[in-house]
């Protein structure tokens, strides 16, 4: 008997439906030869100190750093995936063959290995490889199984990562909770989390600490056309006032008129973080939110695996491009175009060179139904993208006028959009316009005309940096803190990012868990512990991301074979142990002040009841913080398990009853509607 291993039940029953497996059981699906199962995500984990040394139970300054001689795998204690571990482990024992088909990557091998260690599994194992849930993807992926061998690296690179984090995690949280968090509350540290808080931190301070500075522009208006000054800003206004006096003098004299063509080619095809970003910018929707927007369009077979980091397609994907495009029926005066001719092959999409495991998210050409509000935008938007690289480039005219009044140089620089090509597929708003006076179009201007002009001396003022929303601190996150537009050079800092693009949102969603940054319309603000942390920390490896981005650069090449898992592993060992020598020796007094978080849910009901009077809470026991840092570790890592919300919470993911457009989420008390930042007042307690 062949068994079948996929990450959920959704996914386990569409594989089954393909290999002609149709009779239920607990826990499996059986049939044709084959029995096919499922994780809930993680059903294993990394041990708890305790249960490698009883000494490390208690939380002492004295036992630190924890470092295990070696490291152990447990089932997570949950009754639901004991039974089902159960059922998987009797499976693997009478399998003759195994087939992983776990999610295409780094996460989904690490699960399914665990599981199968755990199990005791010794028969062949297989790989199944796919980028989609159609049921062309999954039989092809079958007819192209892969031995288990050829993913070792990448299983390699998950463990490390699993087990620096823990290493990290478990050492730096506990270090800091008792040496400076007042006995109150754990102070999660992590390898992608503090450096994340920090880059918040230190935009925060700039910000605060920013003094603005006034600057003089020279401007003037030219036959309602607005000239600015060549030499830039005037630091004194004394100096701006005497060139404002000199130009009054005179009339405006055309010396140069320059027209460019050139063209612009269509926006890339979609990342992971390119998706949250274009959908936090358009409609203010969280990391978090997106990734389980896409991944559900992704579970409904009408978009291809969404936890990707490249823009580009491999060559193989050319030849079904036609037929995803044909699917497209909701896209049909866009695709009709498209229809019958030779679709272009552009390096700047298709290139197996800058593929690896997986493609750009694209449609699969699966006709999309019972998609709710959000995740049609959503879908929209990678659709449009698809269509869009299979249009002409746009073609642009740039045209620079020159200038001058008495030896002083003005210009003016504008476009004109002379074919739009690609740009007809984005309605008006979803077309990217850089602002300001180049994308206007000028009047026709002559060499060697003159005339009277308006001169006018503008006072500014410096600003100050903009705070990070969720869209910019994924980019910063992307490229370890650097900001850049450049989609080439974005790529290249890609290799030093800090996280996965399958991590991020939930290391900004624990950021706001641990209440260490707050959300005050699209900006992300740090809050008082969140700063004092950061300040507290003295150790650049801990919070600065071009080091933690080194690492993750380490990771990467792990998975390439281009660097020892070993070596990595001694290396944060060491860097752990300096750590903890480094806090040790420090015989200041200082604490943090500590904040206690409310999730959204419950904001929302203390606008609506009145306060009660409470009692202060007690300081933590020990045990209630062991607790806590085992959980922040597992979050940390990735190595606890999120079960789909079919298997625990029923209402979870459902269509709000009250505004429809949004779905219902979980809080610390109650459920809540994902529209309630836009008044939905839905709320049910729990029961």
């Amino acid at each position: 008997m062949i068994v079948c291993i996929a990450e959920k039940p959704s996914v386990a029953r569409d594989i089954a439906d393909v290999l002609g497996a149709r009779n239920r059981k607990d826990g499996y699906i059986e049939g044709n030869g084959y029995q096919v199962t499922w994780t809930f995500g993680h059903l294993c984990t990394l041990k708890e100190p305790h249960e490698y040394t009883p000494g490390w139970k208690s939380w002492s300054l004295g036992s630190l750093p924890i470092i295990p001689p070696r490291f152990g795998i447990k089932l997570i204690g949950n009754p639901t995936y004991e039974k089902q571990f159960h059922i998987i482990e009797g499976l693997m024992q009478q399998a003759d063959e195994i087939i992983n088909c776990g999610d295409a990557g780094q996460e989904g091998e690490l699960i399914q290995r665990w599981v199968m260690q755990k199990a005791g599994a010794r028969c062949p194992v297989k790989r199944l490889w796919i980028s989609s849930l159609t049921e062309e993807a999954i039989r092809e992926g079958f007819a192209k199984l892969k031995d288990q061998s050829e993913f070792q690296s990448l299983y390699e690179a998950g463990l490390s990562r699993a087990m620096g984090d823990w290493l990290l995690g478990m050492n730096a949280t506990r270090l800091y909770t008792i040496k400076y968090g007042q006995n109150r509350q754990v102070l999660s540290i992590g390898r992608v989390q503090t450096p994340t808080l920090a880059l918040i931190v230190n935009r925060q301070l700039e910000i605060e600490n920013f003094k603005p500075e006034p600057y003089w522009e020279l401007k003037t208006v030219y036959r309602e056309t607005t000239f600015s000054a060549t030499k830039g800003r005037f630091t004194s206004k004394e100096e701006g006032l005497e060139f404002l006096e000199t130009v009054k003098q005179s009339d405006f004299v055309v010396t140069d008129v320059s027209a460019k063509k050139g063209v612009e080619y269509a926006p890339r095809l979609f990342d992971l973080t390119s998706l949250q970003v274009e959908c936090n910018k358009k409609f203010a929707y969280s990391a978090d939110e997106t990734l389980k927007l896409i991944q559900s369009l992704y579970e409904k077979k009408v978009t291809t695996y969404p936890r990707v980091d490249t823009t580009f397609l491999s060559d193989d994907i050319y030849p079904k491009c036609p037929a995803i495009l044909k699917g497209l029926r909701d896209y049909e005066v866009l695709t009709a175009p498209l229809d019958g001719a030779k679709l272009p092959k552009s390096k700047k999409v298709f290139d197996s060179s800058k593929v690896t495991d997986h493609h750009a998210i694209i449609p699969t050409g699966v006709y999309p139904q019972n998609l709710t509000d959000m995740e049609r935008r959503v879908f929209d938007l990678i659709a449009r993208r698809f269509i869009a690289v299979f249009y002409p480039d746009c073609k642009v005219s740039t045209t620079t006028v020159l200038g001058e009044v008495d030896k002083i140089e003005f210009k003016v620089t504008g476009k004109q959009i002379l074919e739009p090509g690609w740009r007809v597929v984005f309605a008006k708003d979803q077309v990217e316009e850089k602002e300001g006076d180049e994308e206007r179009v000028l009047p026709v201007f002559v060499k060697g005309e003159s005339g009277p002009h308006v001169p006018d001396l503008n006072e500014k003022w410096t600003q100050p940096p903009k705070p990070y929303t969720e869209a910019t601190l994924l980019r910063a996150m992307e490229t370890a803190g650097k900001l850049v537009d450049n989609d080439e050079l974005r790529d290249a800092l890609k290799e030093n990012g800090i996280g996965r693009p399958s991590t991020r949102a939930a290391i900004i969603e624990t950021l706001f868990k641990r209440n260490y940054i707050r959300k005050e319309k699209k900006n992300l603000i740090a809050t008082p512990t969140g700063v004092e942390l950061i300040q507290l920390i003295h150790e650049e490896l801990l919070k600065s991301a071009e080091l933690t981005g080194i690492w993750e650069k380490k990771l990467r090449e792990i998975e390439k074979k281009t660097y020892d898992a070993r070596q990595f592993l001694e290396e944060l060992k060491q860097m752990v142990s300096e750590i903890v020598t480094s806090v040790l020796s420090d015989n200041t007094n200082r604490r943090i002040t500590i904040q206690e978080a409310t999730t959204q849910v419950e904001e929302e009901k203390s606008k609506k009841e009145p306060k009660k009077r409470t009692r202060k809470p007690a300081a933590p026991k020990e045990k209630k913080q062991e607790n806590d840092v085992e959980k922040t570790v597992a979050e940390e890592t990735g190595t606890v398990a999120t079960p789909a919300a079919s298997e625990t919470d029923s209402l979870v993911g459902q269509p709000c009853p009250v505004c429809g457009k949004g779905t219902i989420i979980k809080g610390k008390t109650a459920y809540g509607c994902s529209e309630w930042r836009s008044g939905c007042t839905f709320r049910k307690a729990f029961d």
